[in-house]
């Protein structure tokens, strides 16, 4: 098998359109397609509830295009799909309690937003390869670990509720109407560009940005419970590859890191690599016990076997690349 690094080249030339480019995934993504020497499309509306940050394209204005608008906006949807290779789907509402205070808009972004992409696609470009990102957490409890593509899902909160329906749709309109799609749910990401000012957008981001300050980082009971990470950069990789790949059309995988560590742990060595500060554990609140899912575990062999990707950071190695790119830009995300 060819290795993967090899295939990344292919994106040269190539037109692509990054929805959410803004945010962390999707800018990210935006440095490493620029670089691969593809033709960039950022698709944001800066959603405040989805962490986007112009800050993230920072060395890319005016090499890249970038239009300013919602994927809630069919017509601007419409007219920006008919010439692309390769669409990633980044947009999202992406917090869990956000979701549950305000279902409609999670709802909104997440279902109503992928349809307007899905249908422009129907219509203007049927030859493009979607790439869209799922989360772990659409699975909701584990009844088996580790969870493998073949398990169940019964999400606990409406955020993972909203990813598995959109994924449901993206794979009806790949196998009804010929479009090449692929979608890879992703677990915690963490690393450079992250929105590390709240605690809405993921509990490590934010563990980061308290360590950074020298705070102090509140873990829920013992924190005993297991989450999977994986650094930005092998994020990307991931969806470069499968976006080069044909045998990951019509294709559900989860791009997930091979260990799986404690929110204790992550809390602990977030604070030893990033800052000072400190870890203090509280009691849950019920509010985010009524959405908690229990143990997260699961298999990335799926991927793995299929396009010969493995996860290169360890959680040091990134921890440590973090918070190098935030000593010089930190005022950036912390507002």
């Amino acid at each position: 098998m060819t290795s993967d690094s090899n295939r990344l080249p292919g994106l040269k030339g190539l037109r692509i359109l990054i929805t959410g480019g803004f945010g962390f995934i999707g800018s990210n993504l935006a440095h490493a397609c620029f670089q691969a020497g593809a033709k960039v499309c950022i698709y944001d509306c800066l959603d405040p509830n989805s962490g986007g940050n112009l800050f993230n394209i920072d060395g890319l204005q005016g090499k890249v295009e970038v239009m300013r608008a919602d994927i809630l906006n069919f017509s601007e949807v419409c007219r920006v799909i008919d010439d692309k290779d390769v669409i990633f789907n980044c947009a999202a509402s992406t917090s869990h309690p956000f979701s549950m205070r305000e279902p409609w808009i999670n709802s909104d972004v997440n279902s109503k937003g992928v349809i307007n992409l899905l249908e422009a696609t129907r219509r203007f470009n049927r030859r493009v390869k979607i790439v869209h990102l799922g989360t772990t957490t659409q699975l909701g409890p584990l009844h088996y670990k580790p969870a493998d593509e073949n398990h169940s899902e019964f999400p606990t909160d409406v955020y993972s509720a909203s990813k598995s329906v959109s994924e449901k749709y993206v794979m009806i309109y790949g196998r009804t109407y010929g479009i090449p799609v692929t979608v890879l749910r992703l677990p915690n990401v963490f690393g450079p560009r992250a929105a590390i000012h709240s605690s809405d957008f993921t509990f490590n981001n934010f563990f980061i940005g308290l360590a950074l300050q020298g705070k102090e980082i509140t873990v829920f009971g013992k924190g005993e419970q297991l989450r999977n990470l994986l650094y930005v950069d092998d994020a990307v990789r991931a969806l470069m590859l499968a976006s080069q790949v044909d045998a990951t059309n019509d294709e559900v995988f989860f791009v997930v890191g091979d260990d799986h560590y404690s929110v204790a742990r992550i809390a602990e060595e977030t604070v030893r690599h990033i800052g000072s500060g400190s870890v203090r554990h509280i009691p849950w609140p019920e509010e985010r016990k009524a959405i908690e899912m229990g143990d997260a575990v699961f298999s990335n062999r799926k991927f793995k076997g299929l396009v010969g990707w493995s996860p290169c950071t360890t959680l040091e190695q990134g921890l440590n690349k973090t918070v190098e790119y935030y000593r010089s830009c930190s005022h950036h995300y912390l507002r």
